[in-house]
């Protein structure tokens, strides 16, 4: 059985290998384009690998080197992406018979952290209390508790569920927004797309954690806007495409929501002249909630977990449909 890693990736898991698939021949693609295995040369013609790991060196500059192998082998059987989302245009080629995909959860803590933080940071008088401090004054002020707070989370795969255990720990009302509305044991309530109408009005705290595609796309509309509650909060920490970026413009001077925070744009990099940088009631991040000093150590781990799996002939984690893939 051989496998197709590139050298960085390689030379994190090497000492780890064995233990998960110890008959596996490990072709490397070296940085200069050159093909080993156990440090000899390789032919490439002898280059027929089962099992490919997008590691995000699999993104970089031997992107075309990799991922246009990955998308001309019939010998490909299992590929194991570094990302949650897998409806970017350039994952469609893997979207065919005969191959299986996995995603990465390794993100999710991590960005459910963010959105915690940022949460629980914009619920509490945290602006209010500073301000009294910076001019001495011995002024309490009163707030509304986490508990108190009603949490909206569009979306509820691997990163919802994070968000919303966290969100619970605090006591809060957790409703997910799914394709189903069948029972979820972290939600207090579960819905769907459909009836966000009725469900934004009550939500303190909405969050995108959804994939893009043609249901999805500009999904935080107008519409979307008018109907949250006065006051509320937004994060977008799914795809720039799910936000209507002007329609936020509006919406935020009207109060609804009072505040967002955003780690995703429709435009990447965010451009220097865009409005959102200097907007007082939004929060921008560069599309880096899931940098987290652990995340890369949960993909290793999720990558040499799955493999074990792969090799052992039992079902694998995070399993993508093909419907689902290159869909945005």
């Amino acid at each position: 059985m051989q496998a197709f890693l590139l050298r960085a990736a390689h030379d994190r898991i090497a000492d780890r290998l064995p233990a998960a698939a110890p008959d596996l021949d490990v072709v490397v693609l070296e940085p200069d384009g050159g093909l080993t295995l156990n440090g000899a040369p390789f032919d490439p013609a002898d280059l027929k690998p089962e099992i490919w790991w997008l590691s995000l060196e699999a993104f970089g500059a031997q992107r075309q080197a990799y991922f246009g192998r990955l998308r001309d082998s019939e010998d490909a059987r299992w590929v194991q992406t570094v990302f949650a989302g897998v409806e970017h245009p350039s994952f469609k080629p893997l979207a065919r018979g005969g191959l299986k995909v996995t995603n990465s959860s390794a993100q999710a803590p991590a960005i459910a952290e963010y959105v915690a933080i940022h949460a629980l940071s914009l619920l509490h008088p945290i602006d209010a209390q500073a301000r009294h401090q910076a001019a001495r004054e011995w002024k309490p002020v009163d707030f509304r508790e986490v508990g108190q707070s009603r949490w909206l989370i569009i979306g509820f795969g691997n990163i919802g569920r994070e968000i919303a255990a966290r969100a619970k720990a605090f006591g809060a009302h957790v409703e997910a927004v799914r394709r189903s509305a069948g029972a979820e044991g972290l939600a207090d309530a579960v819905s769907t797309i459909k009836d966000l109408p009725s469900r934004l009005p009550q939500a303190d705290v909405v969050v995108l954690a959804c994939a893009l595609n043609d249901d999805t796309r500009d999904l935080a509309n107008a519409a979307f806007f008018a109907a949250m509650k006065p006051g509320s909060i937004l994060i977008n920490i799914g795809r720039g495409g799910l936000l209507d970026e002007d329609a936020l413009r509006l919406a935020l001077d009207a109060g609804k929501p009072a505040h967002a925070v955003l780690d995703v744009f429709k435009t990447e990099p965010l451009p220097a002249d865009s409005w959102i940088w200097d907007h007082p009631k939004i929060r921008v991040t560069p599309h880096a909630s899931n940098r987290g000093a652990l995340t890369g150590a949960r993909g290793e781990a999720l990558f040499l977990e799955n493999l074990g799996r792969y090799v052992r002939g039992e079902p694998m984690l995070n399993a993508v449909s093909p419907a689902d893939i290159g869909v945005g």
